[in-house]
């Protein structure tokens, strides 16, 4: 059995200035990401140039981080935030959605692609291989928060997170660390190391987390207020996660179907 650590969420105080764990791991995943999109960048088939990807990136961030803090907040904790509107803004205390990210980074490259004139599947399965190792580094950010702990369990590296009880725990955020983050990584970058029909790159992605998060569900906590929604194991992350596996699938089915390579832009048409 082991003990959570009981970290301290605040990284660095200045003064009134207070830095926390989880907001550097935001900014690291999109430092991250913006050094892997600079390198598929110099791939001769990707449809945008190194002097785009600062845009683009900045663009991604902001989906991310509004999207994400909208879908918790509809999703999973509306009444809450309702009576105290005010706490929709501590975002260093955690509370993100991937799912309202998702949606949120959606909409932001659905609006880029079509300003930069590319095609919005040639945009995602751009950014797509990017994305785990952000979502990873979110997941150790709600370790250091001590929040999103997982089941109970009699397994022996269950851990106790004494701030919540003394039962044996999932370390469920450090699984979600490892297949969200560290395998979807590899899964997704070396399928996309050579030209792949326009589609399956983001279907891979879609594919793979919805498989590895509908797993992962059987072993986190359900939020207290929400709980199982059927059948004593069906999860919000269950409801929510479902409808990314069949679309993933779909999206690889077309893809295959009548493959269509990605073309590479011929000049630097920027548009402002």
């Amino acid at each position: 059995m082991l003990n959570y650590p009981q970290i301290n969420p605040i990284m660095l105080e200045l003064g009134p200035l207070q830095i926390h764990w989880y907001g550097m791991m935001y900014l690291l995943a999109f430092s991250l990401g913006w050094g892997l999109a600079m390198h598929r960048a110099r791939q001769p088939w990707t449809p945008y140039h190194a002097e785009q990807i600062g845009d683009l990136v900045f663009y991604v961030a902001i989906g991310a981080v509004l999207g994400g803090r909208l879908g918790y907040i509809l999703f999973y904790n509306f009444s809450v935030y309702l009576q105290s509107p005010l706490d929709i803004f501590k975002i260093w205390q955690g509370g993100m959605s991937f799912h309202g990210g998702l949606l949120g980074v959606i909409a932001v490259l659905a609006w880029y692609a079509k300003n930069q004139q590319r095609g919005f599947f040639e945009t995602t399965d751009f950014i797509a291989p990017m994305v785990p190792l952000g979502l990873g580094l979110g997941r150790i950010g709600n370790f250091i928060n001590g929040e999103l702990w997982g089941a109970p369990t009699s397994a022996p590296w269950g851990m106790v997170f004494r701030h919540v009880d003394s039962l044996p725990r999932h370390p469920s955020q450090l699984y979600e660390f490892v297949l969200e983050g560290l395998v979807l990584f590899v899964i997704v970058w070396l399928f996309s190391r050579k030209p792949r029909p326009v589609m399956s790159v983001s279907a891979l992605f879609l594919i793979s987390y919805g498989a590895f998060r509908f797993i992962i569900e059987f072993f986190r906590e359900p939020d207290e207020h929400l709980g199982y929604l059927a059948f004593d194991w069906l999860t919000m992350g269950h409801v929510l996660t479902l409808p990314m596996l069949i679309l993933g699938l779909a999206l690889m089915y077309l893809a295959y179907r009548n493959p269509r390579l990605p073309q590479a832009t011929a000049s630097l048409d920027v548009k402002g």
